[in-house]
């Protein structure tokens, strides 16, 4: 890439609340050791709020200027990216390109699945103790993975947009962990800074990231925007930030 080649522009949607999120809430609320999931997790819908919130997304799409609008979707095949986009799209008056890839789905937990910090502590203490001592950031459950390995996946999507991708405004919609992991790579963060963002900023459902290609950084990336809101604020749809129905390890 040169100076003189258009810039990529991406904007990051996390799904909004879906029905697997109310349920951790209130697994976590009422301190029980398994998620009640309504459904494998790739098969998990929104909620009605979470269906109000891609709509929000749908406006602030619509209300950008023509110059600033998304011309393709990337988006994980999981069922509550793929609703939020297709609400927001659709509400936004958008016929773009869209594109499914794996490698934006959600982080594996493998066989901590469904469970809670509490449920894990009780049915593996072992691997409690594992993820005690590796910390979140590389701790891999067995059969599923680490936010390192998710890193990874975010790494190659990167590269793609940025060399295979002939659209230069592109919508990815996908998870928190995963969109955080955008923002992880493009910032150069560590792994006490991202832990630490993920702790004191968490993206909530819906929340909307902004990325620039830049030249000139070192990563080759800028964050522009990182967890913005207030759409949903401006719209009275409320403003949601739970755990994923899969787990907490």
């Amino acid at each position: 890439m040169t100076h003189h080649d258009p810039l990529k522009q991406l904007v990051l949607v996390r799904h909004g609340q879906s029905e697997g999120n109310v349920a951790a809430e209130a697994a976590a609320r009422d301190r029980l050791e398994r998620i009640e999931v309504p459904a494998r997790d790739p098969d998990v819908v929104l909620s009605g709020t979470g269906r109000d919130q891609a709509a929000a997304v749908g406006r602030w799409l619509a209300a950008l200027a023509p110059e600033e609008r998304p011309e393709v979707l990337w988006t994980s095949p999981y069922r509550r990216a793929r609703e939020t986009a297709e609400i927001a799209l659709d509400t936004a008056g958008l016929d773009i390109p869209r594109r499914v890839d794996e490698r934006l789905r959600d982080r594996d937990m493998g066989i901590t699945d469904k469970l809670t910090s509490a449920g894990i502590r009780a049915a593996y203490p072992e691997e409690a103790e594992r993820r005690d001592w590796l910390g979140k950031f590389y701790y891999r459950p067995p059969g599923g993975e680490s936010w390192a390995d998710v890193a990874m996946r975010v790494r190659a999507v990167l590269t793609d947009l940025a060399h295979a991708e002939k659209h230069q405004r592109v919508l990815v919609t996908g998870h928190d962990v995963v969109l955080l992991l955008f923002c992880y790579v493009a910032e150069a963060m560590d792994e006490e800074q991202v832990l630490a963002r993920a702790r004191d900023n968490a993206l909530g459902n819906a929340a909307i990231c902004r990325l620039q290609q830049d030249p000139d950084s070192p990563t080759g990336w800028d964050v522009t925007d990182y967890n913005l809101r207030d759409h949903l604020q401006q719209e009275n749809v409320s403003v949601t930030d739970e755990p994923s129905a899969t787990g907490e390890a």
